[in-house]
């Protein structure tokens, strides 16, 4: 005679039963932690631009005026006219005899224009060829040109003055451009390369089916999907001519061929001397890579992400 055992017959009447509890949850409230991070973001901007709000109100003051108190001390009293002055622009810009840095301004755009441009086009061709042709040593060159963004710049600064002064182009724009091209290239062709990786092949097979050359898949097809990455790799290259000091004061000095950031480095005198100039010469320099960045910011943040992450 055999038994059925039934499922819950012979269970102690004192056993537990067994519940499924499920978790907490939490309820924040919606865009709470986005809150957060734009309170944070907005009070690291205001920290961050309070540098430049001294820098701002000490352009319009006078020599004595910056000289003998902060710059904090004007908002106080904002209506006490006597602190306050056009003068330093007006000498900045040449208006009244002064330090006038239109011809510096113009240098600076002659210097920095090329450099920009011409490391663009070149990286963009090795880029090209990185990504989808097929030759030997490829993968070998493109970590050797990666690695040359480990080296620093200054240790080619007395080969390049030595190689210049043979072939006597140091001091013309020819040399500062040649160094800029040199030194921004291993960046332009990795994320330039990183970003061409990313494009979908099936365009480029299908171009290759019609019959298109390199040429006119790299300039008709490539270069239109590449605009974020040549952007990105623009803002860069450009801040970085446009403000650099070290290079153009080597490889071009004072003169005729001076640039805005050596200019306003010679505001200053020995003995300190048009220190009072120096805020306003500041803000006249940074107008340019202001509009630039405002220009092409729509395409920093997809220029520099894509390619990066694959999934």
């Amino acid at each position: 005679m055999s038994t059925s055992i039934q499922p819950g017959v012979g269970t102690p009447a004192d056993e537990p039963a067994i519940r499924k509890t499920t978790p907490l949850k939490v309820n924040r409230g919606p865009g709470s932690a986005s809150r957060l991070v734009k309170i944070l973001l907005f009070l690291l901007c205001v920290f961050w631009m309070i540098p430049v709000l001294g820098l701002l109100i000490n352009s319009f003051r006078t020599r004595d005026e910056q000289f003998s108190s902060g710059w904090w001390t004007a908002i106080a009293n904002p209506l006490d006219f006597t602190q306050w002055t056009l003068s330093n622009y007006t000498t900045v810009i040449g208006a009244d005899g002064g330090v006038n840095m239109g011809q510096a301004f113009i240098n600076s755009f002659i210097v920095t224009v090329p450099a920009t441009v011409i490391p663009i086009l070149i990286a963009a061709f090795a880029a090209y060829a990185f990504t989808f042709m097929q030759w030997r040593g490829r993968d070998v060159m493109f970590v050797v040109i990666v690695g040359l963004l480990v080296v620093p710049n200054q240790v080619a600064f007395v080969p390049l003055l030595k190689l210049y002064n043979q072939l006597g182009i140091n001091g013309q724009f020819i040399a500062v451009w040649l160094a800029h091209i040199g030194f921004g290239m291993p960046l332009a062709v990795y994320i330039l390369r990183n970003y061409m990786s990313g494009l979908p092949t099936a365009i480029i097979e299908s171009a290759k089916i019609d019959g298109a050359s390199h040429f006119t898949t790299f300039w008709r097809l490539i270069i239109p999907m590449s605009v974020p990455a040549l952007a990105s790799f623009a803002i860069f290259q450009f801040l970085w001519v446009w403000n650099d000091l070290l290079v153009a004061l080597l490889f071009l000095g004072r003169g005729d061929n001076t640039v805005l950031t050596v200019a306003l480095q010679g505001l200053q005198g020995q003995t300190g001397q048009g220190r009072e100039l120096i805020p306003a010469a500041g803000f006249v320099t940074i107008i340019v890579p202001l509009i630039v960045f405002l220009a092409l910011q729509r395409f920093f943040i997809r220029g520099m992400t894509s390619g990066a992450v694959k999934g």
